[in-house]
């Protein structure tokens, strides 16, 4: 069995990162919401999640999530082609994430991961 990361990344727009910002936490978006957990992707799932599920949206931000930072609240569930995908059932705290920036690509079109400091 393969070792699970101990970084996701969370896509938001500008508003969402402005509000995550601003309260310290983020209780998802509208389609997280409705599912009950926060969508949250590894790094090799980030750029099909943002060709998917963002296409054409400009003013979007990318937040590297510490998953240690989480206990039972955060869940690997089977989703997209059968992968594992970890899903958040609390609020996304300001505090859990480890670094964040607007979204940019590579040159070979995949999504840049947010670097700290």
């Amino acid at each position: 069995m393969t070792a699970r990361p101990s970084v996701a990344y969370k896509v938001l727009t500008a508003d969402q990162m402005a509000a995550l910002e601003r309260d310290g936490r983020f209780a998802g978006a509208p389609v997280d919401v409705a599912d009950g957990y926060i969508h949250l992707s590894t790094s090799g799932q980030l750029t099909e999640t943002v060709d998917r599920h963002f296409a054409g949206q400009d003013d979007l931000h990318v937040a590297a999530v510490d998953l240690t930072s989480f206990g039972a609240s955060l869940k690997w569930e089977k989703s997209r082609g059968g992968q594992d995908f970890p899903h958040l059932y609390e609020p996304l705290l300001l505090e859990t994430v480890i670094a964040y920036g607007p979204l940019e690509r590579e040159s070979d079109g995949t999504v840049k991961l947010p670097v700290a400091g």
